[in-house]
């Protein structure tokens, strides 16, 4: 067995691992849910006699973690660890399989940004899990390591003299870390828009006017009934919204620096290579819009007073700039980035 292949192996199994925890992050969430359905009909009778709900009790054990499972979290929480050493040693092997950095195609781009999502999430979830928020990222993690194993991989070799540059681990490296981070804000902000919606159960519908015919604020008003009724349940275990926001907006905020750097790297990369900082590639041109994107975001928040959901979906754009712009960009646009392969 070569280097290589021993790689590959371990990646196989880091996969493997994570597979599992999105399983048992999933059995938790399930058992949550199925145990706040149960407790709902006794928070509504606490609420009609004029008391506080069952499932906001302050210092109550149930309030904090109602029907959890403690074997389901542990077992999320061993099997992630053991998928990221397992991802962490291929990650290794491949580089000295390459005889390089590998950051250098799209395979090694998608195991090292796994890596660094799975590794944020862990650091979030050190004190709390949060069931909602490791099912998504974990599905997100296995999904792009199965496409980076059947649809992305490529044998480790060397890279066009173009890629031999110590702007390979600067720029491509910060770029991927970004990446990782960003996912896991994603999260947040998905669910931050859930519990959003659960908080306003019961009060008025007052859905700004940016919807498009009659019927569209008695849709709004569904989605806000369906989320607030029992089977949405378990999203009383979850932090406030505000909270989730707060955590997007953290994770949101170091991502954008490191994206400017990203995008400031490469720019002097280009220069060194091409002979110019700005050439208007497809590769330039998304990373530029994602930049905006999130640019607006963070100063919308931060000036023009923009919280909650509005917010949020911001997130929910920038997200999937960030990631055509690795997906369609790389496969099925031609540019100057175009010689890093699949």
């Amino acid at each position: 067995m070569t280097t290589g292949d021993l790689s590959t192996l371990l990646v196989w199994g880091a996969a493997t691992a994570f597979t599992i925890a999105l399983v048992a992050y999933s059995a938790d969430l399930a058992r949550i849910a199925d145990r706040a359905q149960k407790r709902v009909p006794v928070a509504a009778g606490a609420r009609a006699a004029g008391s506080r709900p069952a499932t906001a009790v302050a210092g109550s054990e149930e309030q904090s973690a109602p029907g959890r499972s403690p074997r389901a979290e542990g077992i999320a929480r061993s099997t992630t660890l053991l998928g990221l050493v397992l991802l962490f040693a291929g990650i290794v092997t491949r580089g000295i399989a390459a005889g390089r950095w590998p950051t250098a195609n799209m395979y090694e781009f998608t195991i090292v940004g796994v890596l660094v999502a799975v590794a944020v999430l862990t650091v979030v979830q050190r004190r709390r899990v949060i069931a909602f928020v490791g099912v998504l990222v974990m599905g997100i993690a296995v999904l792009a390591l199965v496409l980076a194993l059947n649809a992305f991989f490529v044998q480790a070799d060397q890279v066009q003299p173009a890629l031999q540059s110590y702007w390979l681990v600067l720029h491509v490296g910060v770029a991927i870390t970004a990446t990782g981070i960003f996912t896991v804000a994603f999260a947040a902000s998905v669910l931050q828009v859930l519990r959003s919606l659960r908080e306003e159960q019961g009060a008025p519908v007052d859905a700004p006017a940016v919807t498009v015919g009659a019927d569209a604020p008695r849709r709004s008003d569904g989605v806000r009934r369906a989320v607030g009724g029992p089977r949405f349940g378990w999203l009383e275990q979850v932090p406030g919204s505000r909270e989730l926001e707060a955590l997007s907006f953290r994770l949101n905020s170091v991502a954008f620096v490191l994206w400017t750097l990203t995008l400031i790297g490469g720019a002097i990369w280009a220069e060194d290579a091409w002979g110019r900082y700005w050439g208007w590639d497809p590769k330039e041109v998304g990373t530029f819009v994602a930049w905006v994107v999130y640019a607006a975001y963070l100063h919308a928040r931060t000036t023009r007073g923009w919280s909650g959901r509005r917010a949020a979906y911001f997130v929910f754009v920038g997200y999937g700039v960030v990631l055509a712009n690795f997906t369609v960009v790389n496969l099925v646009v031609t540019g100057k980035h175009s010689y890093s392969g699949v």
